[in-house]
């Protein structure tokens, strides 16, 4: 199935770390709901996938039929209960996910900043930018280093040259 550049992108960043099974369970659960999903009684074009066992994303292809308030409540009630199956939290706004080599890890505000005081986290250090909108920029713009993304202007002062 093709999917419009366009296409909205919700991602929900896992705290820890699934393990591959928990992992492959969730990508079970995600694409579930993905092809049952609706809006307004109408089917949406919509995928799901789990990323770096860490992150799952929502996909919809609004050119067929666009997600709805209803439909968004829907899927924050399926990451819901996500949450309490895998004893997860998805919903952590000051949780942020960087790289370091080739794992992904991810951190509390606090200590987020204390890297980056320490030097740990620099400013070419790859950061995810879940704020991404569409699929076009989930491919160009969610895994950037840390001076070309949002989190510069936020932190870009705690960054110890």
């Amino acid at each position: 199935m093709q999917f419009s550049e366009q296409s909205r992108v919700w991602i929900y960043q896992s705290d820890k770390e699934l393990n591959d099974e928990q992992a492959a369970r969730v990508a079970v659960l995600l694409s579930n709901f993905a092809t049952q999903w609706t809006a307004h009684n109408q089917q949406l074009k919509a995928k799901a996938e789990v990323r770096y066992n860490r992150f799952l994303v929502l996909i919809v292809d609004e050119t067929q039929a666009g997600a709805s308030g209803c439909s968004i409540d829907k899927s924050a009630n399926f990451m819901k209960a996500l949450e309490q199956e895998f004893n997860i939290s998805l919903f952590d706004r000051f949780n942020f996910a960087y790289r370091d080599g080739e794992k992904v890890l991810s951190a509390p505000r606090h200590e987020f900043e204390e890297m980056l005081k320490s030097g740990k986290i620099n400013s070419n250090t790859i950061v995810f930018n879940n704020l991404v909108q569409d699929l076009q920029q989930l491919e160009t713009k969610w895994e950037v280093p840390f001076k070309d993304s949002w989190h510069q202007q936020l932190f870009g002062s705690l960054v110890n040259s």
